[in-house]
């Protein structure tokens, strides 16, 4: 049974207990937690990053922990825990782990950016094969290496409970994310799957490979990150193959990669005949203007299901720019575009500026915004983008749905 709210007079009554110091910083979440009057009606997200404070606050430790778990153990109306950024180590990751296998209500669990190392991912994923309520895990930024992110793996041939996991920059290789693409041919629960920047001695691209053959059988996987793969034309062409054949694929994050024109023009043949793909994040890859024009003629006259584009920082000038604004004004499907990084001109900043002024383009779905300096229209950068929330978030509710948040709310499985 759960307590009502009282979650800093038992935080200070479990310090005594255990002859742990307060945490302000802790205490004073606690506090605001206990003024909130829906708290025991809808649940809340205890939001103890390290970073985002104006004032520096005193970051969570392992001991803060577990005090932390105790008060925690008796307040079911705490369905979400967000610790990033903070300096917990394995230890911090066992008592985690225990609390995980004995809770039944927390949904979102955010741990990116601690010291947690293999052992602590063990236990952690260990905890998950008995779980039967966390939907949402980050465990970005945290150094498991591939010995780490293989217990993940294996929990996803066991849990059929997380929808989200996060394991961008993590060192994971090879031997992980081929396991991690085996065992999601079976797991049916999984919707969104980070693994950006892994550790890849190989330039074969044997990962891609596993992931597009994974990819042809998988009917539940919504949103997919490959980002900094190393991922060149011939691994594009891998995925493009393998997603003729699937129909649930609804975000493609192939960011930070070495795709090029051609590689685009396979990708545009696909986009012709998929009507699933809604988000396709190319940013820091080198399109140029031929890709740019590929893919304006691909939505122009084909494709009527890509919500979202991102390709910032591609090496394109006004030539391809000028394309894809004359795009955006017939395709009224595809409403967020993002462009800084590349090379504007003057027929460039005027495009994009009549979308703006004329409402076509919200200044809210894309990174660009007009201003004029001696009757001549420029641009000027706008911090919004399919990433913005990925690496930060405010501490407030996120603005508008789609501006700047990584999946434009396509995996609804937590606030996050």
């Amino acid at each position: 049974m759960s307590v009502l709210p009282d979650l800093h007079v038992h935080y200070v009554q479990a310090c005594q207990n255990l002859s742990q110091p307060e945490n302000p910083f802790i205490a004073r979440v606690l506090q605001e937690a206990d003024k909130n009057d829906e708290i025991s009606t809808k649940g809340i997200t205890l939001k103890l990053a390290g970073n985002n404070h104006l004032v520096p606050v005193p970051r969570v430790t392992d001991d803060d922990l577990r005090v932390l778990v105790c008060v925690l153990s008796q307040a079911s109306f705490v369905t979400g825990l967000d610790l990033a950024y903070n300096v917990l180590t394995d230890a911090g990751a066992k008592t985690m782990a225990t609390f995980l296998q004995e809770n039944s209500t927390l949904r979102y669990l955010n741990l990116m950016f601690n010291d947690i190392g293999p052992s602590g991912a063990e236990l952690i994923a260990g905890a998950l094969h008995r779980n039967e309520s966390l939907v949402h895990l980050r465990m970005t930024g945290n150094k498991i290496g591939n010995q780490g992110g293989m217990f993940f793996a294996s929990m996803l041939k066991i849990n059929s409970t997380l929808e989200k996991l996060d394991l961008g920059d993590c060192d994971v290789g090879l031997k992980c994310l081929t396991a991690i693409a085996i065992a999601l041919t079976q797991n049916k629960s999984l919707k969104a799957i980070n693994l950006n920047r892994p550790l890849l001695s190989s330039q074969q691209e044997e990962t891609t490979v596993h992931i597009a053959r994974m990819l042809r059988s998988n009917s539940s996987l919504v949103e997919l990150h490959l980002g900094k793969h190393e991922m060149k034309n011939f691994g594009v062409e891998r995925l493009c193959e393998a997603l003729y054949e699937n129909s649930s694929l609804r975000y493609l994050d192939l960011s930070c990669n070495n795709i090029t024109c051609d590689g685009v023009k396979i990708l545009v043949e696909l986009l012709k005949k998929n009507q699933t793909l809604e988000i396709l994040d190319l940013d820091a890859n080198r399109i140029e203007d031929a890709g740019a024009i590929y893919l304006s003629e691909a939505l122009l006259t084909w494709n009527r299901s890509l919500k979202a584009l991102s390709i910032v920082s591609n090496n394109i000038t006004g030539k391809g720019l000028v394309a894809l604004a004359h795009t955006i004004q017939f395709n009224m499907q595809l409403t967020h575009i993002y462009i800084w990084g590349n090379k504007f001109d003057a027929d460039t900043c005027v495009e994009f500026s009549d979308l703006i002024e004329t409402g076509r383009l919200q200044l809210g779905c894309t990174d660009v915004a007009p201003y004029k300096v001696d009757g001549k229209v420029f641009l000027a950068q706008l911090s919004h983008g399919l990433a913005k929330h990925r690496y930060w978030a405010p501490r407030c509710a996120a603005v508008a749905p789609g501006a700047a948040n990584a999946s434009l709310e396509i995996v609804a499985v937590s606030e996050y």
